[in-house]
């Protein structure tokens, strides 16, 4: 059975040495390189373990780097989305 984006929900995150890798609750695994997310890639193994799955797993929070990833964008393949900000 597979489902909707709309209806994808995370059940696992975890993380190998290129890759944020997420389980879904049909079976699918998703691997999404820490290029397209650069607070992530950027965070220390420690940090990146520090997260959250929020609103029934449809969203990832990782507090200590203020970063959030919504399971509908990671399955539409969208990545970090805010500008970089002048110093």
């Amino acid at each position: 059975m597979t489902t909707s984006v709309s209806e994808a929900r995370a059940a696992v995150v975890r993380f190998d040495s290129e890759n944020l890798i997420v389980e879904f609750t049909d079976g699918r695994v998703l691997y999404t390189p820490l290029d397209y997310f650069p607070r992530l890639l950027r965070a220390t193994q420690e940090q990146r373990e520090n997260f959250e799955i929020s609103g029934g797993g449809t969203g990832l929070h990782w507090e200590s780097i203020d970063e959030d990833i919504s399971v509908r964008g990671l399955l539409l393949g969208i990545g970090d989305v805010t500008r970089a900000r002048p110093d």
